[in-house]
């Protein structure tokens, strides 16, 4: 793949989901964004994106196509990921309401309930009060799941405000893993994807690897 920009290099997990609409609000967060759909592809990124789909033929797939544990081991060695609605779920350590033998790829200290707002005929959209974000975020919840539980080292982004589902978490942050339960990516509104890549950014500079100076 190689570095054609000194942006951080983001990839999109192009296995299922909105992957078109990720890479078009990472590049207006700033970033280069790339499908990537083989394990070589990952050794060029700074981070990554797990979209949304359906999580148990996530799994399936990555499995398939010998991305999940290749993809496993470059979150435990550091490569920042954001995970949003399926994605939230792959990232969590454990799931409530999960199938027989589905895995997680894990690094997030949270207990997640899949499908935990319902069916897509119950997606619905709230505003959200977002932790570093001072206008709150329209966000869009299909088949969305919640986190039940974090450890003592998640940070809470976001939590929905009011209706039945009030005070429910919606995102949820940990060392170099951020993860939503809504769609970000379909809102118009780049500012989740612009945190992530704030978060790629620093992890960059802090190690003094900003991406001019890697290969």
């Amino acid at each position: 793949m190689g570095r054609v920009s000194d942006l951080p290099q983001i990839g999109v997990l192009a296995l299922q989901g909105d992957v078109r609409e990720h890479v078009a609000m990472l590049e207006r967060a700033g970033a280069r964004a790339v499908p990537v759909r083989r394990p070589r592809e990952l050794a060029d990124l700074d981070g990554i994106i797990l979209p949304g789909g359906e999580s148990t033929t996530m799994y399936k797939l990555a499995r398939t196509f010998d991305m999940f544990e290749p993809l496993r081991e470059a979150i435990r060695n550091g490569l920042p990921a954001y995970g949003t609605c399926a994605g939230m779920i792959m990232l969590a350590d454990q799931i409530e309401g999960g199938v027989p033998g589905q895995e997680t790829i894990g690094g997030l200290d949270v207990v997640v309930r899949r499908n935990a707002f319902g069916r897509q005929v119950d997606s619905f959209e709230a505003d959200l009060d977002v932790e570093d974000l001072a206008v709150p975020f329209h966000a869009l919840f299909i088949r969305a799941p919640w986190v039940e539980k974090v450890g003592q080292e998640v940070e809470v982004v976001a939590r929905i405000a009011s209706g039945e589902a009030v005070g429910r978490i919606v995102a949820v942050r940990q060392a170099n893993l951020l993860a939503t339960s809504f769609h970000p990516e379909i809102t118009g509104d780049h500012r989740m994807h612009a945190l992530f890549v704030g978060m790629v950014q620093s992890r960059l500079d802090a190690a003094d690897g900003s991406p001019a100076k890697r290969k």
